[in-house]
């Protein structure tokens, strides 16, 4: 049982400050459940300058079933590492057992420093990312205003009506153009706010010679087939009017072969924008993203790229922050790419650079990188404060709710679709890749069910899996992700083919309407404070079943999800005989039927449920 376990997370409950300045010392709490067993020494290991410490904890008090344990450790290093040494009585002959709890779970043997806790000086992410629910959109299919529907079709492009077929594969994947518009986003920010969004995530708006935009010929333009400058300052004014942010998305590893920085490079081998790129001595050749030759690959070495694109006065990264653009900030495409290639790695000077840039401008902006696989070694704060990545979140979600019978791209592997998995599968997953996060990190990464990447999750889920999984984003740490057409359960098998135009008055195109169900879920995240700066606790992962609590000193969130209809004894969730109770009334959220006793808990499948239990009460010392 997860939850009858020693537990810390590094959130606001066990952590005195998140992100202290050197020299301090930061007060860690751990919680020991007493049937669990009883702890006779507890140390806290933290490192400093590379060699372990050792800080021993004393007992602060007892609260609800749970033992506290309080220590302190010394700042010294910008990411300090820390793991628990629990001790408990062991037989006469052995002598103590000895456990060890890191951010990837509770071991009887020592682990590596890489699954650590951290507490780091990196810059959190903003206040108002923490209960934030991201709507991403891909601007050319997500609405046409009037204004675009006088505009040609550019010469790359080939016309499509508002119902032609997405293609997912063929010739004319990055050139069917539908024309959706940036007046045509402005026109739903009403859907969007009554679906709970307040963050607009907008994949790239610069020109290019494609449908999706990362092939930029221009960073200082509005693409004007999406109404140019003036229609982006009107979204954002829009937005901020209604209290939500607008990102922008930012390709830093390459441009497109159109791109005048590009085009000068080649003509002019002496021309500055030369050095912004990779050729060969008699450049006939030059590196690309993963050599799609209208993508040539930015070389982060050139100083004079640094200047364009970051540090000068009105570089790409900062003229869509200022005036009157004014947007909250940046998902950075293919952050992991970004200053790598071969035996060069520069990505972290790089991403430190932007960020730095990024808060000069506005301290209160975010920074997001895409880091598709493990994010942990890269994401840690100092560059980007979050990840977008699928590794710790999406991909074992689709695992554990997949149709075996589904054929989709899962994440460019050679597998035909995601091998089913269990419960305990997925905790395993989530912890592992995860574990490298520090907590405010954790709180900004993205929580996806897909994106514009990926397949759809309505392709790839059991019936009802994609409201589960959606109920999950919106509770589990980091920032609730909703690709525009998730609401309307659309389908896609890939990315190209999940780029799918939204049916905002054909009614007959909606798969599954679920706004009323995400309405209830964001209004949920956005009035608890349980999910805003709670920790989180998992109870159970068997099977068929994930269970988990978000915990704050208000009140505390109980979440279970199914995949099939579940019965199981209520004591096996290792609950409060308060809290017990608490699952005989009416709960805050459920997609499907249940019934609850004392003793036991049956829930129809595939569900969600969440109630709200009392608050965490930590003992004074």
């Amino acid at each position: 049982m997860a939850g009858n376990q020693p537990h810390h997370d590094g959130s606001a409950l066990y952590v005195g400050s998140s992100t202290p300045e050197l020299g301090q010392r930061v007060t860690l709490r751990l919680r020991v459940p007493q049937d669990w067993g009883t702890a006779s020494r507890v140390w806290v290991r933290s490192v400093q300058d590379a060699e372990p410490r050792y800080d021993e904890a004393t007992v602060v008090g007892n609260s609800g079933g749970w033992v506290w344990w309080e220590t302190t450790i010394l700042h010294v290093n910008p990411v300090a590492l820390y793991r628990f040494v629990i001790e408990t009585a062991g037989s006469e002959d052995d002598g103590p057992s000895y456990w060890y709890l890191n951010n990837a779970g509770l071991y009887n043997r020592d682990t590596s420093d890489y699954n650590d806790f951290r507490v780091t000086t990196a810059k959190a992410a903003p206040a108002w990312s923490h209960d934030a629910v991201m709507y991403q959109v891909f601007p050319d299919r997500f609405a046409r205003s009037e204004k675009a529907a006088g505009l040609p079709t550019p010469d790359w492009g080939v016309a499509c009506d508002w119902d032609t077929p997405v293609q997912g594969s063929g010739p004319d994947v990055a050139r069917q153009f539908y024309g959706g518009d940036l007046d045509g986003v402005t026109e739903k920010l009403d859907e969007l706010e009554a679906l709970g969004a307040d963050i607009v995530y907008l994949t790239p708006f610069f020109p290019g010679r494609s449908n999706h935009r990362y092939d930029a010929s221009t960073f200082m333009e509005v693409d004007p087939l999406l109404g140019g400058d003036e229609a982006l300052i009107r979204l954002v004014e829009a937005a901020h009017a209604r209290g939500m942010k607008v990102m922008g998305d930012l390709t830093s590893n390459h441009t497109g072969d159109a791109h005048e920085w590009f085009k000068r490079a080649q003509a002019d081998p002496n021309s500055v924008e030369a050095s912004f790129y990779y050729f060969n001595e008699d450049r006939t050749e030059y590196e690309s993203w993963w050599g799609v030759k209208s993508l040539p690959k930015l070389n982060w070495a050139s100083a004079a790229l640094r200047e364009a694109f970051v540090t000068g006065q009105d570089s790409v990264v900062a003229h869509w922050l200022k005036p009157p653009f004014n947007l909250d900030g940046w998902r950075i495409d293919v952050g992991n790419m970004t200053g790598r290639l071969g035996a060069q790695n520069i990505n972290k000077e790089v991403a430190a650079l932007i960020q730095d840039r990024i808060l000069e401008i506005n301290p209160n902006a975010l920074l997001l990188g895409e880091e598709t696989s493990d994010a942990g070694a890269d994401v840690d704060g100092f560059g980007w404060q979050g990840a977008m990545t699928y590794s710790n979140f999406t991909r074992p979600l689709w695992q554990w709710l997949a149709d075996p019978a589904a054929r989709v791209d899962f994440f460019g592997t050679p597998l035909a679709g995601p091998p089913k998995v269990g419960a305990d599968v997925v905790l395993e997953t989530h912890r592992d890749l995860s574990s490298a996060f520090s907590w405010p990190v954790r709180k900004a990464t993205m929580n996806a069910l897909n994106t514009h990447d990926t397949a759809r999750a309505a392709s790839v889920m059991i019936a009802g899996g994609p409201l589960v999984a959606a109920a999950l984003s919106m509770l589990v740490p980091g920032i609730a992700v909703v690709f525009a057409g998730d609401e309307f359960g659309l389908k896609g098998w890939n990315g190209e083919d999940s780029r799918t135009p939204i049916p905002w008055e054909e009614p007959d195109r909606v798969v599954t309407d679920l706004r009323s169900a995400y309405a209830a879920l964001t209004e949920l995240r956005h009035t608890s404070p349980a999910v805003s700066d709670g920790g989180m606790r998992w109870l159970m992962a068997d099977g068929d079943v994930l269970a988990f609590v978000r915990e704050s000193p208000e009140e505390s969130l109980l979440v279970i999800a199914t995949r099939s209809p579940a019965l199981f004894p209520v004591t096996e969730l290792g609950l409060s005989a308060a809290d017990v109770q608490a699952l005989m009334l009416v709960p805050a959220f459920a997609t499907a039927e249940f019934g609850a006793t004392e003793e036991k808990l049956q829930l129809d499948g595939p569900g969600a449920y969440v109630w709200r239990l009392a608050g965490v009460t930590i003992p004074e010392a």
